[in-house]
């Protein structure tokens, strides 16, 4: 039966059900559907609804072994070299640091040549900023190997002279500990394009670095213009215990695909190390799945070893493929495990005996691909080993340097930042009043109505009444005040954007920024964005009933520059 051909060609069909497809033996159908969905990599897409995303995928997942996407030997030299340095970086790290919290990426350091595949095949599809989060756990080696934080920076800061002095201008949370600190660069990728990559800064509060993330990249892309969501990429990191239990994940996954808060698209990999500090997965989820929260929003969700480095990596590459071409959430799970304990001085065994007699026998993810590669005739032990070499040399070279190092503080900081005072000092008072005549008339223009449309009768009289204000130059109320002081700002080309679940209307029904006519529906009009052609934008954006992860998108927003006013405004 093995040698019977069958059909399966399926009209719109892609992959195996390809509706061109002509008959195959079941040989080739159950050869290759094991090869595909009983491998190193599990995907589910079943529960997305778009046809053309369902083919898109199996395409890509389906086609023949001998047509998949072939790493060339050169490119398999730049994987091994990225593994190298991930791997290195943590043991390097556990020789001469040994009594260091780091949190360390050990069991997962696959997760950096995954991310440096990604973020190198969305810079060749134009993506030009990276806007990174995530927590703890590798924080340190995505700050080294990715972000390209300068070693001697590192090792200086686990030395504790890489601090700045009170009187510092510094705003990067600097007494904060080294796994907490974000930063920002500018790096050239392989493929010979220019990427601005962001890592933001993280406090212990797991997850909350999502939506924050998520409204820093909304935020470049306004103001780069990049209504198309194709320049600005966010990618998040997430645990797996932290993504199925805390709610700001589903409160920002919930966001991805509002017309005013998406931002084209995140990706998500999950480091799944198979434990939350000490619980188990079975008492931690009621999922099958830690990633199961994202069947919500349509995003595909692939299941990858952790310890077959070039289907990470794959899956990376499909992943920004994915991202580019729908402008939708995906999400990566690498399932892996955690070397030590929950930080490097934990002892895990009081807890999880049975895993960690496993896992103190086994054989490191970078070990495992060196004699892969050995065997496969793409290095030889010699060029293995001298890679190895050169990697610890630098490494040690770095630390030798970073006993002098001297960091300038405001490296980290972007353009928009750079001439504000710190935190650390008194700023004189500033006039920042309007005059009279401007004020009335700005309110002049925010109270008229354009000709032919049609509000409702009492929102005719609020506007009415505030064209009255402005004309006998008293009798202002606090929406129209609110409203003024927006205007004034805007006619000065500073953005204003205010955001949360009532914002258009306001929850008291006193505002009425943006009005619907009554008889042509769907038409609105909005007079903040109508003073004057050289005026800035203004967004009143109604948001999804959330709170911790919309006030989280606003400060993200606000990050990104400074001469803005970004107002979150709780019901």
């Amino acid at each position: 039966d093995l040698d019977k051909e069958f059909n399966l060609s399926t009209l719109q069909g892609a992959g195996f059900l390809a509706q061109d497809r002509g008959p195959v033996k079941l040989r080739t159908i159950y050869d290759r559907l094991k090869e595909t969905y009983a491998s190193k990599v599990g995907i589910e897409y079943m529960h997305l609804w778009d046809t053309e995303q369902v083919n898109w995928l199996r395409d890509k997942i389906e086609t023949p072994s001998d047509q998949v996407y072939q790493y060339s030997a050169a490119e398999r030299q730049v994987i091994f070299e990225n593994m190298a340095k991930a791997d290195h970086f943590e043991a390097f790290l556990a020789s001469k640091f040994s009594l260091a919290k780091r949190f360390g990426l050990e069991g997962l350091e696959v997760t950096i040549p995954g991310l440096e595949e990604m973020i190198n095949v969305a810079v060749d599809r134009g993506v030009e900023n990276v806007v990174l989060g995530m927590a703890h756990r590798g924080r340190l080696n995505v700050l080294a190997n990715v972000c390209q934080k300068p070693l001697e920076q590192v090792f200086a800061e686990f030395q504790g002279n890489a601090m700045p002095d009170e009187d510092s201008p510094d705003f990067s949370g600097s007494g904060d500990v080294k796994y907490h600190l974000g930063m920002s660069q500018t790096r050239t990728m392989p493929c010979g394009k220019d990427v601005h990559i962001s890592l933001v800064a993280n406090p212990s509060h797991l997850e909350c670095v999502n939506p924050v993330v998520s409204g820093k990249a909304r935020a470049k892309q306004h103001y780069t213009g990049d209504t198309e969501r194709t320049k600005t990429m966010p990618i998040l990191l997430h645990g797996d215990a932290a993504f199925s239990g805390q709610g700001v994940v589903f409160e920002t996954v919930g966001l991805s695909d509002l017309y005013n808060y998406t931002t084209g698209g995140t990706i998500h990999i999950v480091t799944n190390n198979q434990i939350g500090f000490t619980t188990d997965p079975r008492m931690s989820r009621s999922t099958p799945y830690c990633t199961d929260v994202a069947k919500a929003v349509q995003a595909p969700i692939f299941h990858v070893n952790g310890d077959d480095v070039e289907a990470v990596v794959r899956v990376c590459r499909l992943a920004a493929e994915w991202r580019q071409t729908f402008k939708k959430d995906v999400v990566i799970d690498i399932v892996g495990y955690r070397k030590h304990g929950h930080n490097e001085i934990d002892e895990p065994m009081f807890t999880q005996p049975q895993m960690y007699t496993a896992i103190k026998n086994k054989v490191g993810t970078f070990a495992l691909y060196a004699a892969e590669c050995v065997s496969k005739g793409l290095l030889s032990q010699a060029e293995a080993d001298s890679k190895s070499a050169e990697v610890m040399a630098t490494l040690q070279e770095k630390l030798d340097a970073s006993r002098n190092f001297k960091m300038d503080k405001l490296d980290w900081l972007a353009n928009n930042w750079k001439g504000m005072l710190p935190p650390s000092s008194e700023a004189p008072d500033l006039l920042t009043g309007v005059e009279k005549d401007t004020l009335l008339e700005l309110g002049r223009a925010i109270s008229k109505l354009p000709d032919g449309f049609t509000p409702h009768r009492n929102i005719k009289k609020v506007y009415t009444q505030r064209a009255k204000m402005c004309e006998e130059g008293k009798g202002f109320d606090w929406a129209m005040g609110e409203q003024l002081a927006w205007a004034s700002l805007l006619k000065e080309g500073n953005h204003v954007r205010i955001s949360g679940q009532d914002v258009e209307r306001g929850t008291f029904s006193h505002r009425h920024c943006v009005i619907h006519d009554q008889k042509e529906w769907g038409t609105k009009y909005c007079a903040l964005n109508n003073i004057d052609p050289g005026q800035a934008a203004f967004m009143a954006c109604n948001s999804s009933l959330s709170e911790f992860g919309v006030l989280g998108f606003e400060l993200g927003y606000a990050l990104e520059n400074p001469a803005s006013l970004i107002m979150w405004e709780a019901q």
